[in-house]
């Protein structure tokens, strides 16, 4: 009991204790009510397991089998780092800026907190703010001011405020307790937001400068630790000199609190701003349509995990997932330039082809002449979102919704060559719909045939325009790049040998006798004639003439050879069961047709692709790691002598892919090809594919509608849309010293494999010598 002496102000004094002793009662009540929401009141507190184990989002990161980063799921876009990772110069502009007390203070500093009392009752707004770092690392991490944490008095607004930050205060204590101040800093950093949906430090000097954050500058640390304060109001794109004042602010405090001397302050400070901006999203990086296609399938392992594993709780887009898939970057690299460069030329090849005419046409069976499609645009135009959101809106006023298709709006459109292949431009829905019918696309795979790794994936020309990917998703007729599995067929079941000959001679498919009930049918060869000589398989694969694969499939019939097609890889269950399959007439992806000819490659093994090799957790634990899946679906000598036959188009003088020798220069080295083009009706689809000792690669070329093609054989066959593609791929996959597994080198012939063609023996230096009249060109097909 404290005695109070006698005197004037005793009755005083004894009522100020009074006060002061009450007072601190009710704060040590407050803080315990709050700390443990008594009564619902306060609403909850963060537990001590998710103290000791703060969780922020963190982006689940896609890598190369090669360890390099493809891209990243998020819903913030966050990668942590370490703080040795981070630049001395952005913890001294931070310190100097948000927190020059914070190695002193434990969690709660309270000169800055009467600071900004101070600076309330003056009027003075600038005297700085009170939250410590350690506070705002509370208040990022455990959202204090969120629903979830509000209680029954969290909506009365000043006292909403109040009871937040006296969270903020608890949680600061206790995280100075359980946390090192190296920590917490790196917890900030880790935390934070740079505007641009860019969280982190690591992301934003990947999104500001192209820097990793132990390289950034004195002046660039500057400007990022000012935008902390306000990162839409420093948006150093849109606010350049905002943005740097707010630099030189921060640099003002650097030198007033002795990280910068007089002469410093003065150089930084004239520097100019010098961004190299890229806003990094699902749209930009390596690889984007295979990230697309691979986000289903991790997906489907996540809840699969999720539904095994009842406490977990794994997010693709927020647990900080590490996902090691296939490729390899440097062979992604060499096929999106090898894929851009050809597009680039057939585009410009196409636009000169259709000047001052729309691509979008049909043959008139009379005039054998191509005419363009009435009513094609409005139709097309009808299957987009945007229509389908006028229609909501307008109902059946047809004239309300043309008229805001035809308006024109400001956008962004894909274009070859332009900053990041795009342009600002203006134009209505309805040429915006033009513009891109006007397009020709593409879908690119290379495989390794022994492991099933999927090295390179290419979806498309540009994914940010156009998601569609066209590898997996696409499925188009494949012409005569389905004739393997013909002369497979054919030999497997003995009608003919590697050392046969037919005839090229007119083949007839006659009513209800061999053609499934349909009409009588008769294939043509590309350029409508015949050679009546008698052509080696080599030949006749090589040199693509249909009437041979007529008279196989007429053996064989039709559904024999959907069931080897099916064995070796392709899925698809709607392929004709008709003889014009022997013209490639049923849809695929380039998926399954690499995946096939694999198996060619693989001393005819078929191991299924793979895309991902494991998955971890934020942590590094393995939660899932993939192998392959492999069968033998045909001999290895059988697989050897189609490799044989379709080495024909690549070393025989008039085979449809001897560029890749002449002009390509591929063979060189005693480098061996293996490859079939293909081209359907019309010159729809062009494609190409090509096998090597360890690597399969094959592409598709055309207008995403099958419409929209070139209308002669010397412009549309594959070999001249596709396979420019796959040589420059090959060259530069020939010219990388690092990738010496993929080096130029002949097939391996299997055990004691030999072959006695009448006194010929077919080996890797066999060539046949081609008839005197063959066609020059690809396929069409002919229905």
């Amino acid at each position: 009991m404290i005695n109070f002496a006698p005197g004037r102000y005793r009755t005083f004094i004894k009522q100020l204790w009074r006060f002061a002793l009450f007072g601190l009662a009710m704060l040590v009540f407050y803080i315990l009510a709050v700390s443990y929401n008594f009564l619902w009141l306060f609403g909850g507190m963060p537990s001590l397991k998710a103290l000791e184990n703060p969780q922020s989002d963190r982006a689940s990161e896609v890598y190369t089998a090669d360890n390099q980063l493809l891209g990243k799921y998020y819903v913030e876009n966050r990668t942590p780092v370490e703080i040795t990772q981070v630049s001395p110069n952005v913890v001294s502009a931070l310190l100097a800026t948000e927190d020059a007390r914070f190695i002193k203070h434990s969690g709660i500093d309270p000169r800055s907190f009467f600071r900004v009392i101070k600076g309330i009752a003056t009027g003075n707004s600038s005297s700085g703010g009170g939250s410590t770092l350690t506070q705002q690392v509370a208040k990022n991490l455990f959202d204090t001011r969120g629903e979830k944490l509000r209680g029954a008095l969290g909506n009365v607004p000043l006292l909403k405020t109040v009871i937040e930050k006296t969270k903020e205060w608890i949680l600061s204590v206790r995280l100075e307790r359980n946390y090192t101040k190296q920590e917490i800093m790196m917890m900030y950093l880790n935390t934070v937001s740079f505007g641009n949906n860019t969280y982190g430090i690591k992301t934003a000097a990947k999104t500001y400068f192209d820097k990793e954050p132990w390289s950034l500058s004195v002046e660039e640390s500057a400007l990022l630790v000012g935008m902390l304060q306000n990162p839409s109001r420093y948006d150093p794109r849109i606010f350049e000199e905002r943005a740097l004042q707010r630099r030189n602010v921060v640099l003002s405090q650097m030198k007033r609190y002795k990280f910068l001397n007089e002469e410093q302050f003065f150089t930084y400070k004239q520097k100019p701003i010098k961004l190299d901006f890229s806003i990094e999203n699902q749209n930009t990086g390596m690889a984007a349509y295979f990230r697309s296609v691979i986000r289903d399938d991790i997906k489907a392992f996540i809840n699969q995990y999720n539904e095994d594993n009842p406490d977990a709780e794994l997010d693709l887009y927020t647990s900080g997932l590490r996902i090691y898939t296939t490729i390899d970057s440097r062979m992604q690299s060499y096929a999106e330039e090898a894929v851009m460069t050809n597009m680039r030329d057939q585009q410009k090849k196409f636009y000169e082809h259709w000047r001052g005419r729309n691509p979008w046409v049909k043959k008139n069976p009379k005039t054998k002449k191509y005419e363009e499609l009435p009513g094609f645009i409005e139709a097309r135009a009808k299957q987009t979102t945007r229509y389908k959101a006028l229609k909501a809106e307008y109902g059946t006023d047809e004239k309300a919704i043309w008229r805001e298709m035809r308006k024109p709006v400001k956008m962004k459109v894909f274009v070859y060559g332009g900053r990041r292949n795009e342009k600002d431009t203006t134009m209505s829905s309805l040429d915006s719909i033009r513009y891109y019918k006007r397009l020709l696309n593409t879908g690119f795979m290379s495989m390794d045939p022994r492991y099933g790794h999927v090295k390179a994936w290419v979806g498309g020309i540009n994914f940010k325009h156009m998601k569609f990917d066209h590898v997996r998703q696409g499925r188009r007729q494949p012409g005569s790049t389905f004739k393997p599995f013909i002369y497979l067929t054919a030999m497997d079941q003995g009608f003919v040998t590697p050392c046969s000959h037919l005839t090229d001679q007119p083949t007839v498919f006659a009513h209800g006798e061999d053609n499934n009930g349909g009409p009588p049918w008769m294939p043509k060869n590309s350029n409508g004639k015949y050679s009546y000589r008698s052509l080696s398989l080599r030949e006749a694969l090589g040199q693509s003439i249909n009437t041979v694969s007529a008279q196989l499939i007429k053996k064989t019939r039709a559904a024999e050879v959907i069931d080897y097609a099916h064995k070796m890889g392709i899925v698809s269950k709607d392929l004709p069961q008709n003889p014009t399959l022997c013209l490639g007439t049923g849809d695929v992806s380039v998926l399954e047709m690499v995946s096939s000819y694999c198996a060619f490659a693989n001393g005819g093994i078929r191991v299924r692709p793979m895309l991902i090799l494991e998955i971890r957790d934020k942590n590094g634990n393995v939660l899932k790691s993939f192998s392959a899946d492999a069968n033998q679906v045909i001999s290895a000598n059988r697989a050897y002598e189609m490799l044989y036959l379709m080495r024909g188009a690549v070393e025989d003088p008039n085979g449809t892919a001897q560029r890749l020798r002449t002009q390509y220069k591929l063979l060189e080295g005693g480098n061996e090809i293996a490859a079939k083009t293909g081209t359907t009706s019309n010159y729809s689809d062009a494609w190409f594919m090509g096998m090597t000792q360890h690597l399969v690669s094959g592409l598709w070329v055309g207008g995403d509608d099958r419409s929209i093609h070139f209308r002669t054989i010397e412009l549309g066959q594959g070999g001249r849309m596709a396979m420019p593609a796959w040589g420059m791929y090959m060259q530069k996959i020939y010219a990388d010293p690092t990738l010496t597994q993929y080096r130029p080198e002949p097939f391996r012939k299997p055990n004691n494999f030999k072959i006695d063609c009448g006194g010929f023996h077919i080996d890797s230096a066999q060539r046949y010598i081609p008839p005197k009249v063959v066609p020059e060109d690809e396929d069409e097909i002919l229905q």
